[in-house]
């Protein structure tokens, strides 16, 4: 068997003679290869052997098919691929299909495109949209197009909303996107998050990392029930929404808890915080973008196996918990990330590249930390891979749920500003107590307010 180079697909092009070479073809992989590298078709270029093709027995074969018709710029196929379209079953087909119909931009073909809006695979339905979208100024493909607003699939309701009902911002802030306001650059607050917030404006902050204090599992989180906790923390995401600058990032760090039983006759319980949490952040104008696994060593962790390791029974498999979740979460916007990116200067870009090694996986591998002041430190490494990978230089990182402080130290060593609230004294005395002094001589001084005082320089900011 012989095998088909770059150098022959582009001489067999050439001399207008490539329907010949397929067609001498009898391996389907040979003829993916071809297609594939197809590349730019000239004006004068024999095409009628990609339509038989279209009717080829593989799929892949088919779909380049399609692809390579999409680069024609004659549009008498428009019809023709409209009925392949209605005899194809293979999605990805079908959809190639629709974008070569598309990609001609002629007007003649609104009425196929419009009839492909019916469709029930809704990634067809999306690219047949993205084809009218040429036409958007057209009366009738408008007509075709804002109905979709109640499509039931939620990525076609997304771009019709973007194109058609999405109020255009005005920006008025008082800042411009990359700035915040000075009463909060490296400022602690003594307080309840809920009450401190009432008083930080709006679109301020560029990152939230926290980790908020499990259900019921120490002292300093205490709740009445398991719904008025998840309730709570609503309260907490909902303002931290207001107070994120858009488009901008929330990742928080949580996982399963166990609320130990009372009795030998009674049961402990499990509570699925993260998977619990995940519904009232979404619902509240986060979009989901990944969960990442933070992985723990195995000694590190309280071993609930043990008893399972000695009598061995079914049913009484407790696995140990070595994993807790990164959730990250972007505040919902029209606006792609190239916008944010762009609002910085290019120094600033250059500035904060994540240099050297870096994790290309979503399960990070991280030892914990363990303080006697407080029992669930975060450690620097995982501080340091969000704030790096989320946030610039000079961005403003909050943690609603300070604790002992290691966003904030870990926010200042990679020249970010950090605001943070804490309610616990304690843990607010603790760090004070580590605040260094500064090292640069135009270095932000770091404040330790109460919420009063913090109430008062907000007021100043006014």
């Amino acid at each position: 068997m012989s095998i088909i180079t770059k150098e022959q697909i582009t001489e067999q092009k050439k001399s207008n003679s490539f329907a010949g070479f397929i067609g001498n073809q009898q391996d389907a992989g040979m003829i993916v290869f071809a297609l594939k590298n197809l590349g730019h078709l000239p004006e004068d270029f024999n095409a009628e052997f990609l339509y038989n093709l279209l009717r080829h027995k593989n799929s892949d074969i088919r779909q380049l098919a399609a692809k390579n018709i999409g680069k024609l710029t004659e549009n008498k196929d428009a019809q023709i691929l409209f009925a392949l379209y209605g005899q194809e079953t293979d999605t990805s087909v079908r959809r190639e299909i629709v974008s070569a119909i598309g990609r001609k931009r002629d007007v003649s073909n609104k009425s196929i495109l419009i009839q492909i809006l019916q469709d029930n695979d809704p990634k067809v339905v999306c690219q047949a949209v993205r084809a009218l979208l040429v036409f958007v100024r057209d009366k009738e493909v408008i007509a075709a197009l804002k109905p979709l607003i109640n499509h039931p699939n939620e990525m076609v309701r997304t771009v019709i909303y973007k194109e058609f009902f999405s109020e255009k911002r005005q920006h008025t802030d008082r800042l411009a996107h990359t700035e915040t306001f000075s009463f909060l650059k490296n400022a602690v607050v003594n307080a309840d998050v809920l009450e401190a917030l009432k008083f930080v404006p709006d679109e301020s902050v560029h990152l939230t990392f926290t980790s908020p204090p499990y259900y019921n599992a120490r002292d300093y989180s205490i709740y009445q029930s398991y719904h008025e906790y998840l309730e709570f923390l609503e309260k907490v995401f909902i303002e931290t929404h207001r107070i994120t600058k858009e488009g901008r990032f929330l990742i928080v760090n949580t996982s399963p808890v166990i609320v130990p039983r009372i009795s030998r006759q009674h049961s402990s319980k499990r509570y699925p915080i993260p998977f619990d949490l995940h519904h009232y952040i979404v619902q509240n104008g986060w979009e989901f973008i990944d969960d990442i696994v933070w992985l723990k060593p195995e000694a590190s962790v309280k071993n609930r196996v043990g008893g399972f390791m000695q009598h061995r029974k079914p049913l009484g498999y407790k696995p140990n918990a070595i994993t807790e979740y990164l959730l990250v979460y972007r505040k919902t916007t029209d606006k792609l990330l190239d916008w944010n990116m762009k609002n910085y200067d290019a120094g600033t870009i250059e500035e904060s590249k994540v240099t050297g090694e870096y994790e290309s996986t979503n399960v990070w591998r991280i030892d914990p930390c363990f303080d006697k002041v407080h029992s669930a430190v975060f450690p620097v490494e995982l501080c340091k891979r969000v704030i790096q990978y989320y946030s610039y230089k000079g961005d403003l990182v909050f943690d609603p749920f300070a604790g002992s402080g290691t966003v904030g130290r870990t926010a200042k060593m990679l020249e970010r500003l950090f605001f943070l609230t804490e309610q616990n004294t304690e843990y607010f005395d603790y760090m004070k107590s580590k605040s260094k002094p500064l090292a640069a001589p135009n270095a932000v001084v770091s404040t330790f307010l109460t919420l009063k005082e913090f109430k008062e320089k907000a007021n100043d900011a006014d």
